[in-house]
């Protein structure tokens, strides 16, 4: 930095440039460049982390880590585990009837909810994307089920599909008949009925995040199509499905994963009844776990559900990698 003093000398004007020096600035105390960037970059980020990064370990770590011991283990839930290797393994998938028969009906709620549910998101949302006026308020009367307690609406749904007073029962007294059976109560239609409950308060959901990927396609691309001539489903597949392409194949990764840890509806609503017909995974470690008194043995069965959905993410992480748009 230079400074430029003006000095008079025989009557012409000079400036003389004089060099600037820090010691023309007032002193002041000066941090160690090594210790501000140290704070900076370490201390205050790791002082604001460090909680939360506790507390994770505290509720999810520590337990992952017990629960991965237990797998090991013959253990009642109380008192000293006895470590027995991998012979609940080989139980969960060599003697464990149970186990195969409550695996094959996640699978199955894995495919229903990979399907029915899409479809409706889908349609509804690319309808509403087009509703300019009122839109707010279909949104949030299809959206407002996935907010009601899972209590209330799987006591909504006991209610309904009861055959003494329920929409059967109804549909039987004016003159419909065939409805008014307990789909609850029989191992053809438990475990379809539950999930249709369960789907009814899902379904919204997935609704609003398609609607929202689509609203954010630019609409020079429906103008375009529209000049080259397109229809509504063309537009539909060949711009608005690619558009929010990402956001349905997370959606579809993320409700295989939940489909392995369905538990809450199934339970309320008929606790794996009839005879096993409606068990799922969850609610066959539950029972072994605080009805059968064998933790170490739900604690094995848990670590299959880890497993399957690792395999999962790795899929997708995988599929992302070799490029695809997801």
């Amino acid at each position: 930095m230079t400074r430029d003093v003006l000095s008079s000398k025989e009557g012409v004007g000079t400036h003389e440039v004089v060099p600037f020096v820090k010691d023309d600035l007032p002193p002041k105390a000066a941090i160690p460049w090594s210790r501000y960037r140290f704070m900076q970059k370490v201390a205050i980020p790791w002082a604001f982390i460090l909680p939360i990064l506790l507390l994770h370990a505290l509720v999810v770590l520590l337990p992952a880590i017990q629960g991965v011991y237990y797998s090991f283990t013959e253990w009642s839930g109380f008192g000293a585990a006895e470590f027995i290797g991998l012979e609940n393994f080989r139980r969960i998938f060599f003697e464990d009837a149970d186990y195969g028969r409550a695996l094959g009906n996640n699978l199955l709620w894995m495919v229903f909810f990979m399907t029915v549910p899409f479809a409706m998101a889908l349609f509804a949302a690319s309808f509403l994307s087009r509703v300019k006026t009122g839109g707010i308020i279909y949104r949030m009367l299809l959206f407002l089920p996935y907010v009601i307690p899972s209590v209330v609406v799987a006591s909504i749904w006991r209610y309904l599909l009861s055959p003494r007073f329920g929409i059967g029962a109804q549909l039987s007294n004016i003159g419909i008949q065939g409805f008014d059976v307990a789909f609850l109560g029989r191992t053809d239609t438990a475990l379809v009925s539950i999930a249709f409950a369960d789907n009814w308060h899902f379904w919204g959901f997935l609704m609003v995040l398609f609607l929202t990927a689509m609203q954010a396609i630019p609409t020079d691309l429906y103008d375009a199509a529209k000049v080259d001539g397109a229809n509504r489903w063309q537009e539909f597949w060949n711009v608005t499905l690619p558009g929010i392409r990402p956001t349905v194949f997370f959606m579809l990764m993320m409700v295989m994963i939940w489909s392995f840890l369905v538990f809450e509806y199934v339970w309320l609503l008929t606790q794996g009844g009839p005879g096993g017909a409606s068990e799922v995974l969850g609610v066959v470690i539950f029972k072994n776990a605080f009805r059968r008194f064998d933790a170490g043995y739900a604690a094995a069965q848990g670590m299959t559900i880890s497993f399957f959905a690792s395999i999962i993410v790795l899929i997708y992480l995988y599929l992302r990698k070799r490029g695809w748009d997801i």
